[in-house]
């Protein structure tokens, strides 16, 4: 029985030893697995006369029992300190701010908000939105829109065009959006009334220009569209857009091949403290280029400029951006600075609307 003693008290040793529960799983397999120590004292009982089983055999139970109940208590210990432990590693202050989720660290490009911007406004107008490709042909770029040959717009200085094809036709990207009023003349009957807002590519770059921008167009066809209600339309527009109560319009005459006639609209504005402000002061800014379709383009889209009429209009996108948002520089939209979106970006579940605000 000496034995038995000294056996409980060293694996009692071991297990109020075991810091973790791998090390008391390694006792638990010494004392009580199928080759440990209590396990080989419990099968020599068998080969034991009645006597001494009578004797040994409740001592060996007994500290079989004693060893696993010491197991378990210190499993239970080992398993409160981990839980301690545990909770102090992953401790969250509640009372610090709440960390911000994707869908309002996101932030939308102002060139994404500004076409959201114009959708809604020309939506709320009676407009529809119509789209093209980007790549076009010539005779939809220029010819179809009264570019008379020669034209300095047809030159390789001014427009990028493609290598030539099996037929020996040069393809472009194209320089306007206005293709897309041809394509919409085509496949649809009047009365029309889109807006047609894409990327555009000209040679160009400095501080207000890249080879690729953005451009949005207004059409109007039907048989009766007239110059009162493109300054309406546009006057609207403007309004809206800027979020002013009341803008002053200056139409200039001017020229484009696809109009006629053709004027330049510049929008009354204050430049105070180097900042431009609409709907006040005494200074114009040159906004957009409108005018009356050109009776040549309706008849290349085979309308009969004698019964159809109607007015168009085209601005670029970037450029009033920067008017209202304030922004300097156009090549930094394409620069793709997630700090620069920080700051001008815009949150994505803020979509603009006529009742709850644009730019909200």
């Amino acid at each position: 029985m000496t034995d038995l003693n000294q056996l409980e008290s060293d694996l009692r040793s071991q297990i109020d030893a075991a810091a973790d529960e791998a090390a008391l799983e390694a006792v638990r397999v010494a004392s009580l697995g199928k080759k440990g120590a209590i396990s080989e004292l419990l099968k020599s009982l068998g080969a034991m006369s009645p006597d001494e089983r009578k004797t040994k055999g409740p001592a060996i139970n007994g500290l079989r029992d004693a060893v696993q109940g010491a197991i378990a208590a210190r499993r239970e210990v080992l398993a409160a300190a981990a839980l301690e432990r545990r909770l102090a590693a992953e401790r969250l202050d509640v009372t610090l701010p709440v960390r911000d989720g994707p869908e309002t660290r996101g932030r939308i490009h102002p060139i994404s908000q500004v076409v959201d911007e114009l959708t809604a406004i020309f939506a709320d107008l009676g407009f529809s939105v119509a789209d093209g490709p980007d790549i076009e042909t010539d005779y939809l770029n220029f010819t179809a829109l009264n570019f008379p040959v020669g034209h300095p717009a047809r030159e390789m200085h001014d427009t990028f065009f493609m290598r030539p094809d099996a037929n020996g036709e040069r393809k472009l990207l194209r320089t306007h959006t206005s293709p897309v009023q041809i394509r919409t003349l085509k496949a649809q009957k009047p009365p029309v009334r889109v807006i047609i807002p894409g990327r555009t590519y000209r040679h160009d770059s400095d501080q207000t220009h890249t080879p690729m921008f953005h451009q949005v167009e207004g059409l109007v066809i039907d048989k009766s569209a007239n110059i009162a209600n493109m300054k309406w339309v546009l006057e609207e527009f403007c309004k809206a857009f800027f979020e002013v109560d009341s803008v002053k319009m200056r139409f200039r005459p001017s020229f484009f091949p696809f109009t006629e006639p053709s004027a330049e609209v510049d929008i009354q504005c204050s430049r105070k403290g180097g900042e431009i402000r609409f709907g006040e002061g005494e200074d114009w800014l040159e906004i957009l280029g409108c005018g009356m379709v050109h009776p040549n383009v309706l008849r290349n889209c085979g309308l009969d400029p004698d019964e159809y009429q109607g007015f168009a209009w085209g601005m670029g996108i970037d450029r009033i951006a920067m008017l209202k948002y304030g922004m300097p520089d156009l090549r930094p939209f394409f620069d793709a600075d997630v700090r620069w979106l920080d700051h001008y970006g815009f949150r994505p579940l803020d979509l603009p609307t006529l009742a709850g605000g644009l730019s909200s």
